[in-house]
C-alpha cells in the first residue's frame, strides 16, 4: 500500500483563486485542501503540517503573515509560499524575512504557480519538522501526530522546573527529549548531565551520583564531585531509572524530598538545585507492584510523564528519518549521500523496527557503507528485510539487518549472508566456518560466544588505535561512552586495557 502524502494547503478568501489552484494541482496529481481564512488553517495545524502551505497575505481576520509566522514557529521546515499583489512590495519583503519559501505575485500565471509549488514539494521531501536543540545534540525529527504531542508538551513545559518521567521503548530517543526539555527551559544556560544508571556497576553508582570524600573507601585518593554537583543549577538526566538498586532509590528520594545530599564518606549536607528528568523503557508500575521499585519514589518522579511513541506508531516519519540519516552518514564519511528508491522506502515503511529509531539509524549507516549504487533498491537491503522474490516483507528476524554498531548496544550480532562474501572479504568465510563448527559443538550458546568474541575484538582494536582513550574509541565505534564502559566491564577487558 503506497505511503499517503500530505496535501498542499491553499489559503485565500477569494474563491476563484482557490478553485483555479486546486484544479491545476489536481491535474498534476497533487492533493489539495483549501481554506477561506487563516484562522481555520491555524486550527488545522494542530493535527499536523501540510506538505506545502500557499497563502494570500491580505484576508479578513488574521493575515497571511500571521499564518506564516505561526506555521514557521511550529514547523520550521514547512515550505510556505505567499501570494501578494504587485503593489504590495513591503509585504513580500516581510514574507521573506518571516521565512517564506517564495512568493507569487497577483495576478499570476497558473503554470508558473504550479511549477513553484512543485519546487516547494521537492523541498519538503528533503526537509522535515525539526525540534531544534543545543548545537552538540542530535535533532528530533518527525511530523507524526504522536510525536507532535511530545513537541507540544515540551513547549508547555518550557518555563517549568518540574520533574519529568520519559517512558518509551529502547531506541526511541528518550535522551533527546530530555535534552530538549533542558534546552527550552530556564536552566538552558546551566549544565545538562546525563547518566545511564544501568551502565554503571552497582558498587560505583552511589559515588557516581553523589561523589565521595577523600579516603571514603579504598582507592578514593581525592575528593570527587558527583553528577548532582556537576549538574548544579541545570538538569540531571537519569536514564534507565528502573534498574536503580533499592538502596540508591532511597537516597535519590531523599534528595528529591529534601533538596540536599551527602557525598559518600561526607558529614556535611550539600544543597542540590537540580531538575531531575528520569527515563525508562520498563513498566515502573509493574516494578512497584513486584517490590522492585519504591512507590514513593515513583510518585516523586511521575509528576509529568511523557511517552515516546515507538517507530511502528509513527511510520509516516520513516522516510523523513531515513533521508536524514543517509544525509548525515554521507557527510560523516565524505561521500555523496545515498538515496532510497520508492520501492525500497516502502519496504522500510512496512517493517516493524523493534529497535526503533536507533535501529533505523544503524541500518542507514550500514547501507551507506554496503550498498553498491547511489540509489538504494530493494535488492541492496539486507536479506532479512525483503522476501525471496524481492517484494516488501516484514520478516520477524529483522535484527540480522542491523550493522555492527548495534551489537555493541546489546543487540544480537550480525552474520552477513554468504552471498555477500564476494564483496566483504575472506573474514566472512572464516566466520561462517567458525559458526558452522560451533553450531555442531556448542548448540544453544553460539550467538553469545561469537557476539562476545566479536565485540571484544572491535573494542580492543578501537582502544589500540586511540591508545586507551575510551571516549574517542566509543566515537570511532559509533556507540556511547556509557556503553563502551559497560562492555569493557562485561567482557573483562579492564585488565587488558591496563597492560
Amino acid at each position: 500500500m503506497p505511503l499517503k502524502m500530505k496535501p498542499i494547503w491553499i489559503v485565500d478568501d477569494d474563491q476563484s483563486i482557490r478553485w483555479v489552484l486546486e484544479k491545476a494541482l489536481t491535474r498534476q496529481q497533487l492533493e489539495c485542501r483549501t481554506f477561506d481564512n487563516a484562522g481555520d488553517a491555524l486550527r488545522a495545524l494542530d493535527d499536523g503540517p501540510p506538505r506545502v502551505l500557499v497563502s494570500d497575505i491580505r484576508m479578513p481576520g488574521e493575515s497571511g503573515l500571521d499564518l506564516l509566522q505561526q506555521a514557521k514557529t511550529r514547523y520550521p521546515s514547512l515550505p510556505v509560499i505567499i501570494m501578494t499583489a504587485f503593489s504590495d512590495l513591503d509585504s513580500a519583503v516581510s514574507a521573506f524575512q518571516g521565512g517564506a519559501f517564495e512568493y507569487i505575485p497577483k495576478p499570476f500565471d497558473v503554470d508558473h504557480a504550479v511549477e513553484l509549488i512543485r519546487r516547494a514539494v521537492q523541498e519538503s521531501e528533503h526537509e522535515s519538522a525539526v525540534l531544534v536543540q543545543d548545537e552538540d545534540a542530535p535533532e528530533i525529527l518527525g511530523q507524526a501526530p504522536a510525536l507532535q504531542e511530545v513537541f507540544r508538551a515540551i513547549g508547555r513545559l518550557s518555563q517549568s522546573h518540574v520533574t519529568v518521567l520519559v517512558t518509551g521503548e529502547s531506541g526511541t530517543g528518550k535522551e533527546l527529549v530530555a535534552r530538549a526539555l533542558h534546552t527550552h527551559s530556564p536552566r538552558a544556560s546551566q549544565p545538562f548531565i546525563a547518566l545511564n544508571t544501568a551502565a554503571i556497576p552497582k558498587d560505583l553508582l552511589e559515588s557516581e551520583l553523589f561523589g565521595h570524600e577523600r579516603g571514603a573507601f579504598t582507592g578514593a585518593q581525592a575528593l570527587r564531585r558527583g553528577r548532582f554537583e556537576q549538574a548544579e543549577g541545570g538538569t540531571l538526566f537519569l536514564d534507565e531509572i528502573g534498574d536503580m538498586p533499592p538502596e540508591l532509590q532511597t537516597r535519590l528520594l531523599r534528595v528529591l524530598s529534601d533538596g540536599q545530599f551527602y557525598r559518600v564518606g561526607g558529614h556535611h549536607p550539600i544543597k542540590a538545585n537540580v531538575r531531575v528528568i528520569a527515563a525508562t523503557h520498563q513498566d515502573l508500575e509493574q516494578r512497584v507492584r513486584a517490590g522492585l521499585f519504591r512507590e514513593d519514589l515513583f510518585h516523586r518522579l511521575n509528576v509529568i510523564r511523557l511517552r515516546l511513541p515507538p517507530l511502528r506508531e509513527r511510520k509516516e516519519d520513516i522516510p523523513i528519518l531515513a533521508k536524514f540519516f543517509l544525509q548525515k552518514n554521507g557527510q560523516e564519511l565524505g561521500v555523496d549521500p545515498k538515496r532510497l528508491s520508492e520501492n525500497a522506502m516502502q519496504t522500510l515503511v512496512n517493517l516493524p523496527f523493534p529497535g526503533n529509531v536507533r535501529q533505523l539509524e544503524n541500518l542507514c549507516r550500514w547501507l551507506t557503507v554496503m550498498a553498491p549504487a547511489q540509489v538504494i533498491d530493494i535488492k541492496d537491503l539486507p536479506a532479512d528485510m525483503k522476501t525471496a522474490d524481492g517484494v516488501a516483507g516484514a520478516s520477524p528476524s529483522v535484527t540480522s539487518a542491523l550493522p555492527v554498531a548495534e551489537t555493541l548496544s546489546g543487540k544480537p550480532a550480525v552474520v552477513i549472508p554468504a552471498r555477500h562474501h564476494d564483496t566483504n572479504g575472506d573474514w566472512l568465510i572464516l566466520l561462517e566456518k567458525q559458526a558452522d563448527q560451533l553450531l555442531h559443538q556448542q548448540p544453544g550458546s553460539v550467538m553469545d560466544t561469537l557476539t562476545r568474541e566479536f565485540e571484544s575484538t572491535l573494542i580492543r582494536c578501537a582502544l589500540k588505535q586511540t591508545r586507551g582513550r575510551r571516549i574517542e574509541a566509543a566515537q570511532k565505534l559509533g556507540i556511547g561512552r556509557n556503553t563502551i564502559t559497560r562492555k569493557i566491564q562485561e567482557l573483562d577487558l579492564d585488565a587488558e586495557e591496563g597492560q
